[in-house]
């Protein structure tokens, strides 16, 4: 007797889970909007986690990060060198031309979002500037990708021609940060599958309608190596350079990719 092998594909979500993962995402952009608004040199990231923690609050949201394997934060806040995973912290005063990079995720009614971004304090130079862009362009090369059809590395692919597409344009070479990625997310914030920021097209799981992704470039000006501080945390290149790490939850929909972590204007 035969067996039918079935296809593998990325998770998928109706259409009224995906409006409840945007509501969720919507409360991971307000607290990003929020932080944003707050972030000047002299205020520290202990400071700027108490303003996230509060607006997912107030939205009747719970930070999906705080207590996540012992982390103590609502948001990872990851300056200059540091790439992700970020602990706030009184210590950490912003300075003029600091690069930093948030990342938040929040849980409403059992739904998670989770998003980051990374901009300037102040006055920044030309070079940390573009590193945020092209890591930006990155990852919405790689949202793109999100359509019914596509494997799971063509979304890989999409979001390395996408660097690869910034470095042209900006006459300089990026380092894609080894080892980490995106990650499917619904009613947790870490599913399978894992999503490579780089490699070849064609590979891995398909993408069907309701399919859901959290999109997540990290872009160096220097290395593609990092290393975890004391902390067990916080990741930085292991040669100093500079790092950005921009995130989007990405779902797939018969009208195209859909962005389920909107920022308010």
């Amino acid at each position: 007797m035969g067996i039918r092998r079935r296809r593998k594909v990325v998770p998928f979500r109706s259409a009224g889970e995906l409006d409840a993962m945007a509501a969720a995402g919507s409360v991971v952009g307000a607290a990003l909007v929020a932080v944003r608004a707050a972030t000047k040199a002299g205020v520290s990231t202990l400071e700027l986690d108490a303003i996230a923690e509060q607006v997912i609050r107030d939205a009747g949201a719970v930070p999906s990060f705080k207590g996540y394997h012992g982390f103590t934060g609502s948001i990872c806040s990851s300056i200059n060198d540091r790439v992700v995973h970020g602990i706030p912290s009184a210590d950490d005063v912003l300075v003029d031309g600091d690069l930093l990079s948030i990342d938040c995720g929040a849980i409403l009614d059992g739904w998670h979002g989770d998003s980051a971004w990374t901009y300037g304090v102040g006055d920044i130079i030309e070079a940390d500037r573009l590193l945020s862009e092209a890591t930006r362009l990155s990852m919405e090369a790689g949202a793109a990708a999100m359509i019914p059809g596509n494997r799971l590395s063509d979304i890989s692919h999409a979001i390395e021609l996408g660097t690869r597409a910034a470095e042209k344009e900006h006459g300089r070479q990026y380092g894609i940060v080894d080892g980490y990625g995106g990650h499917g997310i619904g009613r947790e914030m870490h599913m399978e599958p894992f999503l490579a920021n780089e490699g070849p097209p064609g590979k891995g799981p398909e993408l069907v309608v309701g399919s859901v992704l959290a999109i997540e470039p990290m872009l160096t000006l220097g290395t593609s190596n990092t290393a975890i501080l004391d902390d067990d945390w916080t990741v930085v290149t292991t040669d100093g350079s500079r790092a950005a790490h921009w995130e989007h939850t990405v779902a797939v929909t018969e009208n195209g990719p859909r962005i389920l972590t909107l920022r308010p204007e």
